[in-house]
């Protein structure tokens, strides 16, 4: 009977062993919104980390959370560090490609509560008065967080995150007096 349920368990091990390393080992996330403003006016929110605790939404999350800036103080070369609560953790953004109203590239760090590397970026399209931004993140998948993503939806978790970002950057970018 032991044997029996010793087989079974190993079975079980196996076969989530299987389904974890089928899993896709790179991730994206996105999200777009469509913002009344001209390109260089949604850009300037984001080429620039200051102006990011206007309207990121894990700010909101931890408003405790302590924040540096180093580097360029804007574009290419922008640094911005965080440290927070478990729920925002800690890491670093690096702008490492900034074309005006077109593409930011972001080397995003996370140092707790687990360690990754991935990318974000910003595309801004014109549509007549107005501007498509996309905000996306993409990234490497190891067993772990294969793993981790069978339980958790990342597309839902971060991808709502982005949606309340980009809700807030609309909201300031439209209120603020046209130039």
């Amino acid at each position: 009977m032991i044997i029996k349920i010793f087989i079974g368990l190993v079975v079980i091990v196996v076969v989530f062993v299987v389904i974890v390393a089928l899993q896709p080992s790179e991730f994206r996330v996105a999200r777009t919104a469509t913002i009344s403003a001209p390109p260089p006016a949604v850009f300037a929110q984001v080429n620039d980390f200051h102006k990011w605790a206007a309207w990121n939404p894990w700010g909101k999350i931890d408003p405790a959370m302590k924040q540096a800036y180093d580097g360029a103080p804007a574009g290419t070369g922008a640094i911005y560090t965080w440290t927070g609560n478990n729920e925002v953790g800690e890491g670093r953004m690096t702008i490492t490609e900034s074309r005006p109203s077109d593409l930011i590239r972001i080397k995003l760090e996370f140092f707790k509560p687990f360690a990754a590397t991935n990318t974000a970026e910003f595309t801004f399209k014109p549509e007549g008065n107005q501007t498509a931004v996309t905000w996306s993140m993409t990234g490497q998948n190891n067993f772990m967080a294969k793993a981790v993503h069978l339980f958790m939806n990342m597309d839902k978790m971060v991808g709502g995150q982005f949606e309340q970002g980009l809700a807030s950057m609309k909201s300031l970018v439209e209120a603020a007096p046209k130039q």
